[in-house]
Formats: C-alpha cells, structure tokens, sequence
C-alpha cells in the first residue's frame, strides 16, 4: 500500500470517531495548491537541461504551509501529496500554528556539480517566489537537498522580497539557522520515546534499542540514547549492519563512519545482515530510514515491545494490525518525528523578531513541546478509546477541522 492510500485511510479513520461532517471530510483532502514549474538550466558543459519543479500546499486553515524540499530522481505526485498532507497533521499535533506542504524537483543530485544545483534551486525559486512567503508557505530542507540548498533559496528570493530570512528554515547558522536545528529530529524522537516510557514506568536506561538507518536522524537519536544510558544494540545503514549485545559504543561507531563512510568493519560489534535489525532481540526499535520497512512480510517476526517512527510512514497498514495484535506498540510518525519541524518553527519565530536564542532554550522548548504533545495525544486515546496512531490522527485532524469550520469555510 503506498503512502497516498495509507494517510487518506488513516485520515477517513480518524474523520469517522471525531463524527466529521462529510463535505468538511472531503474538502480537508483536497490539497490548497497544486504547482508544477519547468527549470530549464545551462549545464556545466553549455548543453540545456530541463527539470520539472513542484510544489503541493495542502492546507492552510492554522497558519503558514511547511514542508521539506526535496531533489529525487522519482519525485512521485502522489507520495509528495501524502506527505503534505501528513505535514497538515503533524503540525496540528505538535500544536504549532502551520498547515502542511511538501515539494522538489525530480533530478538526481548526484549527477550535478554544484554550481548547476546552485543554478537549478535559484531557477525553481524565481519560478514559485510569488507563491510562497514568510507568511504563506516557509520551506525546509528533505532528502537531497540541505543547509546550502536553503541558502540559495534565501538570497534568490531576497533579489525579489528584500532580505527574508524567514522564508527557509535549516539554514546556515550563519545566516539566522538556529542553534540545535541538525540534532532538532533525532533529540524529538528521543523526547517521544521518553514520554512514552514513562507512561509505562520504564526509563531509557534500562532498555535495549535497535536503530534501522545512521543518517541525520538514526545517528543523532543513537547518540542521545547512548547518552542517557540506554544500550544502542544493532544499527544499520546502506552500507550494513552492526550488532553488540553488550551495548555498541556509540561514539566510536560515528567515528568510525566518518573515517570509513560505513558502518562494516566496526571493532566493536559484529556484521549482520541490514534486513535483520527490524527483527532484531531488543526492547524498543527506531526505524530512521524509508517508508514501508515493516510489512506482512516481516512484521510477525519483530520482537521489539516498542516501535518510534522515526521515518516517516515505516510501518505498513497490513503490518500495523499484525503488530497490535502482538500487543507491540507504535508511536506514530506524525508525532515521532515532529521534533525536526518544531524547531524549524523556532527557527521562523527567532528570524521574525530578529532576536536568536542559545542552544539550552531551544532544547528546553523542544522537550516542552514534544512531552504536551504527548499528553494531548494520549488523552484523545483515552476519549476515543483507540491506539496511538489514532490519537494523533484524531488530535491533529480535529484541531485543523476546528479553525477550519472558525474561519468559516463555508462563505
């Protein structure tokens, strides 16, 4: 199932319990806007290229649309239509005043020098600049596209708008980043996995963790977990996979990946086959990869207690029901890994008043917003009477129907 028809049926769910009118139902699905631009680039060797740009804005009833960028080769509508729409939804359950959108261009990064992604992100810029605003739609960094990609948007955007550093969150810290934005994820979803712990009176530091995927995310949430004594017992990443059952050392696991490029070979623990770290022994496991990683396949043979979606979409619906039938419990994506956008909001608040904070607030309002949302989420849960993942479908959908029906959707 991909991740289009998996929202629209999370979303039809949560629209039955909360008794949503239909015709409100059906106009929340509708995305806002949809852009589709051609970017026609000189290459380095003078030939021309074209490129196709878009960009989805889902919905806007509680404040500007926020979404990543990202430059993939299969840049597919509707997978970039669920996730602007899931964008929708998590802002709602972080409770930070912002709709959803998502967008990229479909390229290969790896095939283009620098100088021509420069000249690509500055024509799609001057393509959507008039459609997207500080206060209309504020892009962030995805796959393919980083901290520099930001920048390019900023100045080509500035040339029209005047200095704007609030149209792009992810930034340089040179040019109005804010401070914790690179470990704002990875330190979220440790908050999440806390919050849920302590609901059921477990700690991080007596249990045993297993991470699928050592990019930004899956390294950072690793470390932290390292950090406050929780035992990090196998990881994998493209390159491979790396198990200790006495606990990896962390630390020296990122070293090792910055000398080498991957994680095979690693002193301190073991090789074993990618696959086999989502069914690994332990008691909590992170997928921090790919969508759809947990299926019909392999779903029966998890043996993880807990499972914090750290990716977006990992788990299957089909995998889902097997799961909860096991008893194991999944903490949703659209609250998990709502740490990253929430300190992109930190971000756009610092640039509009122009006053910056240190890294301890951002940290300290990070955890305050995470372990909220926790609460609200777990109270829909208790009304509802359903699982996490209805709960923060309910919360977010609720909130964005209700200041969608307060604006008066209907005149």
């Amino acid at each position: 199932m991909n991740a289009l028809s998996a929202t629209n049926r999370n979303f039809r769910q949560a629209a039955r319990i909360l008794g949503l009118d239909s015709k409100i139902e059906k106009s929340l699905l509708i995305p806002f806007r949809e852009i589709k631009v051609e970017c026609t680039i000189p290459k380095d060797d003078g030939t021309l290229a074209s490129y196709v740009g878009f960009r989805v804005q889902h919905d806007n009833a509680r404040g500007p649309m926020k979404g990543g960028i990202r430059y993939h080769p299969e840049v597919d509508p509707d997978e970039v239509n669920a996730l602007a729409q899931l964008m929708t939804w998590k802002t709602a359950v972080a409770d930070i005043p912002y709709g959803g959108a998502k967008g990229g261009i479909g390229c290969n990064p790896k095939d283009l020098s620098k100088s021509e992604l420069e000249r690509l992100t500055r024509v799609f810029t001057q393509k959507i600049h008039d459609l997207i605003g500080i206060h209309t739609d504020v892009p962030a960094p995805d796959m393919g596209t980083n901290a520099q990609t930001m920048a390019w948007i900023l100045d080509e955007y500035s040339k029209f708008h005047g200095h704007s550093p609030a149209i792009v969150t992810g930034k340089p810290i040179d040019l109005g980043g804010s401070l914790g934005r690179e470990a704002a994820t990875g330190r979220g979803v440790v908050y999440a996995t806390e919050a849920l712990l302590a609901e059921h009176g477990k700690s991080i530091k007596d249990l045993t963790f297993s991470i699928q995927g050592f990019g930004n995310v899956g390294s950072w949430a690793a470390m932290l977990i390292h950090e406050k004594g929780g035992k990090v017992v196998a990881v994998s990443d493209i390159t491979g996979a790396v198990k200790n059952p006495n606990g990896l050392d962390i630390p020296a696991l990122l070293q090792h990946k910055e000398k080498t490029g991957r994680l095979t070979d690693f002193e301190g623990g073991d090789a074993m086959d990618s696959d086999e770290v989502l069914v690994h022994e332990c008691d909590v496991l992170i997928p921090c990869a790919l969508g759809g990683v947990l299926n019909r396949e392999n779903a029966g043979n998890v043996r993880a207690k807990y499972i914090i979606e750290a990716a977006n979409h990992p788990t299957d619906p089909e995998a889902d029901e097997i799961l909860s039938k096991k008893g194991v419990i999944i903490l949703p994506d659209i609250y998990a890994n709502a740490g990253g956008v929430t300190v992109s909001y930190f971000e756009w608040v610092q640039n509009i008043q122009g006053f910056m904070w240190d890294e301890e607030k951002v940290n300290r309002e990070l955890k305050k917003y995470m372990t909220r949302a926790f609460h609200n989420l777990k109270n829909m849960c208790q009304s509802h009477d359903c699982n996490l993942r209805m709960g923060a479908f309910t919360l977010g959908v609720n909130r964005v129907a209700r200041a969608t029906l307060l604006r008066g959707w209907e005149a």
